[in-house]
This record gives C-alpha cells, structure tokens and sequence, in this order.
C-alpha cells in the first residue's frame, strides 16, 4: 500500500486562478489519493489503490448519463471534476481521463441519437475500464492516418498489427479503443476505429514506460500482434487524412479540454505551493521580511495569476460553447486544440515560474514541485503534439 506522505490543503478564496470544485470526491478521498501521488511517482507504481477508490466513488460513471446509471455531468463539469484531481495527483488524473473521453464520446452520439457507440455506456455501467490507443512511434498525423496495419477480413471484422504507445491505464483496462490503417485500396485508404477486449488474443502489453513524469499512468506499449476487433466493435470505418465525423468530434471534444484541464490542476497546485513558501520564507536581504515582499516575487506572482486566469477562461469558454452546441463548423477542432495548446504551454510556465518563487529547495525530490515540473512536461507530447496542433490552427484559419 502506499501510505500519505503528505497533507494538500484546499486553496483559499483569493487564491488565482478559478477555485477548485470538484463534487464527486470528498476532502478524505482526495487527501488518500494526493499522500499515494509521491509513492506511485517514486516506485513507476500503477495507482491501483486510486482507481479502487475512484470507483468506489463513482468516477468513473462521472460523465455517463443518469439513464445509464451514471452521474451525468456536462464537459464543464467534468473541467472542474478532472482540474480537481490533478491538483491532488496528476497522474491518476490523466490516467482517468483515457477513460472518461471514450464515455463521453459515446454520450455525445447517444445524445444526437446515432446508438453505434451506445454497448460503450452499458459497459461502463457494468463498471468496465475504457483505455485509448492512438500513440504510435512516429506517427505525427494523428487520427489522420496510422502506421498500423488494418485488415479487413470480409465480415466486417478486421485484423490489427503493429505498435501502439503511450496506451495509459495498461495494467487496468477491460476495453482499448484505437485506431489503424486498412490500405487494401491503395488508392482509397481507410481509417478503421476499432475497440478490443482484454479477453482478446493477439496482442500483448511491453512494459516500457519508464519516464520523467507522469509516471503512475503506466503507459505501457501495446503490441498488435493479429488481434481480431468483431464487427461490433468496428465503430468507423473513415476516409483517410484529417476526420469528419460525430464520433472523431466527440473524442476531440471529450479528450482534449479535460487534458487540458489536468494541467490546468497541475498549475493551480504549483502556484499555490509557491505562493504560501513566499509567505512563509524569510529573506536576510529583506531584514527579515518574508520574500513575499520581493518585487521579483511580486512579479512572478502575478505573472503565473494572469497565466493562469487566462488558462480557465479559454477553456472553460470553449467547454461551455461545445456543450451549448455553438456552431464553429470546421473551425471547432482549432478552437478544441487551441484551449489545449493554451493550457499545456500556460502551465509550465506557471510551474516554472512557481520554482523560481521557492528557489533551489524546489529541486529536491522529496519536495512536491519538483514532481510537478516533471509531470507539466508531458503536456505537449498528447496528441497532436504541438507541432501538428499548430499546423491544424494554422491550416483552419488560412482556409488551406
């Protein structure tokens, strides 16, 4: 088990940045999962122990609609929910969000009628575990194409191989969903979105995740190896290159601002960690005065405030206008991507801001900074990375 190491304290009222919220999880819950977040990060630990008791707590139902027996809250909500527990522990936040985004993504088609994603909300209901696989080596197009290979195998199943990374939660899911490249018509590629079983052979999980941050995500390889995704569980089948789709929307939508959000919680805690040292550290070269009375503290304060304002207003704005059904057309993936570009590039410079503040004590490992500056590193490399996130906003506005 892995004992508290630690006591978070709730941020107060003048504190920048939107307060945290969150509904779901109580002040006991949350203090267990934030003393496991430092064990987990030391040993590469999966956090078991938190998916048991955010289970427990039904999380994991979070955005599944009350029809489905689940909590049924709205993107903005989930903003809030996920934002809250990043600030306890990043980590089992991301982890988590792999599976809210495939629940949210089928309630969203649910909800517009199209019922080919519903058996994913019963699942959920049973209590299953939804993982993504989207990452592969070298892949930078994203949903727009992928190196593994897709095989139709005339039944409307197809068989799978090759490589996937970054696949969080491998120690714990029931059902991975991914997606592959059927080229059977090289003139017409396809791309296939497709789920599979624990239960299903052909395939098999490569611990290599062994990494600077994020550590208790587990983000294993998963090795396709001829895995077989029944007709059932083929949800699309799409032209190759960039997606137009409910269901590709709906995973934008339901992945990209809770992302966000998790760095958003990760910035919020740096900040507030920042803040009460500053209070607290007394300075000889200020006789005696806290640092809190430095003008380089001062600007650094406030410049990490403005940076994290700016992250929640965009993001929730954009979160608010998704759920309300505003109308963007084409630009809405710009607008999804641009929340999150928003919030990763704010976030680390609110935690690198937030070591400047504490000074070199931030260095040391038995500190909660330094796992958060190790952690907020992560933030570019989600899909789309930033390169490729920008050349979507780019493209968008350009109209190319």
């Amino acid at each position: 088990m892995h004992q508290a190491t630690a006591t978070i304290k709730a941020p107060t009222s003048t504190s920048a940045g939107q307060v945290l919220q969150g509904t779901l999880l109580g002040p006991a819950v949350l203090g267990r999962i934030a003393g496991r977040a430092a064990g987990y990060d030391r040993e590469n630990a999966f956090f078991h122990e938190d998916l048991k008791e955010l289970k427990a707590a039904g999380y994991l139902m979070a955005n599944l609609p009350t029809e489905f027996g689940g909590r049924g809250l709205s993107l903005p909500q989930i903003l809030r929910e996920q934002a809250t527990l990043a600030y306890h522990a990043p980590a089992t936040a991301l982890g988590i969000n792999m599976h809210l985004y495939w629940i949210g993504a089928a309630t969203h088609l649910w909800r517009r009628g199209d019922h080919s994603t519903d058996w994913i909300l019963e699942e959920a209901r049973r209590g299953k575990v939804f993982a993504a696989g989207h990452g592969e080596p070298g892949n930078d197009l994203g949903l727009a194409g992928s190196l593994v290979k897709a095989e139709p195998l005339g039944d409307g199943s197809y068989r799978f191989t090759g490589r996937k990374i970054f696949t969080s939660l491998s120690p714990a899911w029931d059902w991975l969903g991914f997606h592959a490249q059927d080229d059977s018509d090289p003139a017409r590629p396809k791309i296939v979105h497709a789920f599979i079983s624990r239960q299903d052979p052909g395939f098999h999980i490569n611990e290599t995740w062994d990494t600077l941050g994020v550590r208790a995500t587990r983000s294993d390889d998963t090795i396709l190896e001829g895995v077989t995704a029944k007709a059932p569980f083929i949800v699309r089948v799409l032209p190759a290159g960039l997606p137009s789709d409910p269901f590709t929307d709906a995973i934008f939508a339901s992945a990209i601002p809770p992302i966000a959000a998790v760095y958003y919680g990760m910035a919020k805690r740096a900040f507030d960690l920042a803040v009460a040292n500053a209070r607290h550290r007394v300075s000889p070269a200020l006789g005696g005065k806290t640092y809190a009375h430095s003008t380089h503290t001062q600007l650094a304060v406030a410049q990490a405030a403005i940076q994290l304002d700016s992250i929640w207003a965009l993001l929730e704005r954009v979160a608010v206008e998704w759920d309300a059904g505003v109308d963007h057309g084409p630009a809405w993936p710009a607008k999804l991507l641009a929340a999150k570009q928003h919030a990763v590039d704010g976030a680390r410079n609110v935690v690198d801001l937030a070591m400047k503040i504490v000074g070199a004590s931030s260095l040391q490992k038995k500190f909660e900074l330094e796992r958060l500056y190790r952690d907020v590193r992560s933030g570019p490399f989600h899909p789309p990375s930033t390169d490729a996130t920008h050349d979507v906003i780019g493209q968008t506005y350009l109209e190319l």
